[in-house]
């Protein structure tokens, strides 16, 4: 990789020093321990429709040391035009002095943490953790969801499908740096049997798997975060519900989850990721009992994670401003 100064102001962090404080494993780690910390406060995020379909979402957190706030857009006219879908900034303050401390890049943010969020997730309840992955979706949330699975799992083997062709190879040539095996396949449904880990990672304008997991299958669905949007066919997450395990990553879920609502599925009733970490082994049991989906919608919780992380990593000055190539680019 190549290194050059950054123009960037002291404590702005592009995509790619955004991306060196978020290790996928200490991302993880990070989550797990904001879960467990009682000081933490997230208000619902607010959600503003703008012109041409697109939102604004304001997202704040704080705990007993740091306050944050994510302001992103969410732009899906922006799909295939060369601009990111995602666009924004995490804006990180110390609590004791009122200093803005870093900001980070949002969509590097969204991505890491996302993915994080999934791994965490997987860690617990995957049956067979080493793959192979399957990849649903070619952009930035694929990527990220390989290198989260690759680096904390130790996946060797990813499949990927994608309505587009030139993404999935695109993706796939990413992936294979990474020194895994990859195959693009055109079918995402036809791919289920092979693996036990799949992640759907698209803008969910569609739905895009229709096929039940095998029994030992773990499934995060991440790209659907409004009632409107959806990936998983109905079917399919009745299935997991009569034979598996469903867990959503908040009770923000409840308004939010659209795969499992459009299934008609009580998402008040499902378990969430903090109540299984804060219990681990309430969890050991279901390990052996069916295909597990684990649906998440976002929460600036694991954005707030990611802001605590970074700046534990923070690093003298002209470290903290080296660029190198976005890896999600």
């Amino acid at each position: 990789m190549l290194f050059a100064p950054s123009s960037a102001p002291s404590g702005v962090l592009d995509a790619a020093a955004t991306a060196a404080r978020l290790p996928w494993s200490d991302l993880a780690d990070e989550i797990a321990a904001l879960l467990k910390d009682p000081t933490v406060v997230v208000p619902q995020r607010a959600v503003l429709p703008l012109a041409q379909g697109g939102s604004l979402f304001v997202m704040p957190a704080t705990d007993q040391s740091v306050a944050m706030t994510k302001l992103i857009t969410f732009t899906p006219g922006n799909a295939g035009t060369g601009r990111p879908s995602i666009q924004g900034d995490v804006v990180v303050f110390d609590i004791a002095t009122g200093e803005r401390r870093l900001v980070l890049d949002g969509p590097t943010v969204t991505a890491r943490r996302t993915a994080a969020v999934s791994l965490l997730a997987a860690r617990h309840l995957a049956q067979v953790p080493q793959g192979p992955l399957l990849i649903v979706g070619a952009g930035v949330q694929g990527l990220a969801h390989a290198e989260a699975f690759i680096h904390g799992l130790g996946v060797r083997e990813v499949w990927i499908a994608s309505r587009s062709s030139a993404s999935a190879q695109a993706l796939a040539a990413q992936v294979r740096d990474l020194g895994v095996d990859v195959q693009v396949v055109a079918d995402a449904d036809a791919a289920v049997p092979h693996c036990p880990l799949i992640a759907t990672c698209t803008t969910a304008s569609a739905l895009v798997l229709s096929a039940p997991p095998r029994p030992d299958a773990f499934l995060a669905a991440v790209g659907a975060f409004t009632p409107a949007m959806a990936e998983l066919a109905p079917a399919l997450c009745q299935h997991v519900a009569r034979h598996g395990r469903i867990l959503v990553d908040t009770s923000d879920a409840l308004h939010e989850a659209g795969d499992l609502l459009q299934a008609g599925l009580d998402v008040a009733a499902l378990p969430t990721l903090g109540e299984m970490v804060r219990s681990p082994g309430a969890a050991a049991p279901e390990r052996r009992s069916g295909p597990v989906l684990f649906k998440s919608c976002g929460w600036a919780g694991w954005d707030l994670a990611a802001a605590r992380l970074a700046l534990r990593r923070a690093s003298p000055a002209p470290a903290a401003t080296a660029h190198w190539a976005d890896p999600s680019a």
